[in-house]
């Protein structure tokens, strides 16, 4: 974050959206990593409600708004290799910073929607969360009164959350393949591949775990601790892969990187 703001370089859109990323790595690791730390080095197994669905909101938001940026940089690719001369017509910092408030909109208002329906549940018999967090499934099923919204709400937010992100970065790059086809030279296609190496990782690292979760929670019973194992790793690798494949593997911080170590070398002499 303070290499792309010091730098001016780096006042790009593609980095924008960038250090959107980073923020959504920083805001989730600090709602989720400290509660897994209590829970399980120092079995701290208590949390008030209303913290509960403070912890419930955050996790949720942050994980959504990485796979939501995840899908805005698979546009930034789309349009960079697809429609290479009007990128910089399109892809502008003001289109970028319109692009991310719509996506930070739409994640805070459907999450504030789902959190806030879970407070009209009355919890008359177990109040033991199935989770290492105040995971919205495990407490919405144990409600004694009509669940039918929140349930309903689940599924709505799964969609727009997980299976919309992933079905629009599948299609951008299905869009960037029949681009590359259409590049004479092999040398041209790697290139355009490399800008995209990085972004293709993530998208990897990030939706992996977490599909193959849903997947096996939908085709048989899945056991508890394997569905804490799986979504722990789904929360806890991309924060802290997003910054070495996304920042420090990059060109262009490296050569920030030379440019830095060369000035306060030259200051030292």
């Amino acid at each position: 974050m303070f290499i792309i703001y010091t730098e001016h370089s780096f006042h790009t859109p593609k980095y924008s959206a960038i250090f959107n990323l980073v923020v959504a790595d920083l805001g989730g690791s600090t709602a989720f990593i400290p509660n897994l730390i209590a829970t399980f080095l120092f079995d701290s197994k208590y949390i008030s409600f209303d913290a509960c669905l403070a912890n419930m909101f955050f996790v949720f938001f942050f994980s959504s708004l990485q796979a939501l940026t995840l899908t805005v940089l698979a546009y930034d690719r789309l349009v960079a290799i697809c429609l290479p001369l009007r990128y910089h017509a399109i892809i502008t910092m003001q289109a970028m910073a319109v692009i991310l408030t719509v996506v930070w909109t739409y994640d805070s208002v459907l999450l504030i929607l789902m959190v806030s329906l879970i407070t009209r549940l009355s919890f008359c018999k177990s109040i033991v969360v199935e989770s290492y967090f105040c995971d919205h499934g495990p407490i919405y099923k144990l409600a004694c009164n009509d669940n039918l919204i929140n349930s309903i709400m689940a599924k709505l937010t799964m969609v727009l959350f997980l299976y919309l992100p992933l079905i629009l970065t599948v299609l951008s790059y299905a869009f960037i393949a029949g681009a590359l086809f259409k590049i004479a030279s092999w040398e041209g296609r790697l290139k355009a591949i490399k800008t995209c190496s990085a972004h293709l990782m993530l998208v990897a690292i990030n939706y992996l775990p977490i599909m193959g979760t849903y997947i096996a929670a939908l085709t048989f019973t899945l056991h508890p601790n394997a569905r804490i194992i799986n979504t722990s790793l789904a929360n806890a690798i991309p924060p802290m892969m997003n910054p070495i494949i996304y920042v420090l593997n990059t060109e262009e911080v490296k050569e920030f990187s030379k440019k830095l170590f060369k000035r306060k070398k030259n200051n030292h002499k």
